[in-house]
């Protein structure tokens, strides 16, 4: 898919896709929102039923989350 045929809306089923999570998740994530020991629900924006994703939205929160280089990073041990 060229960037001219590239939707800035996406559905539920390419919004999870792109992000390589299951729909599932993002069904959950939006019905608990931010709680607290919970991956934060990427933002959505909803068209009178319909459920949307922005492109730039996902990537900004796909790059909230922390890079580790190595898994015992945070726990000190190297």
């Amino acid at each position: 898919m060229n960037n001219q045929t590239q939707s800035r809306a996406l559905t539920e089923k390419e919004a999870s896709q792109y992000i390589c999570m299951s729909r599932s998740f993002l069904r959950q994530a939006r019905m608990d929102g931010n709680r607290e020991n919970r991956t934060p629900a990427p933002p959505f924006i909803k068209i009178g039923r319909a459920v949307r994703y922005l492109r730039e939205d996902l990537d900004a929160w796909l790059e909230s989350f922390v890079r580790r280089t190595h898994l015992y990073q945070d726990k000190g041990v190297m």
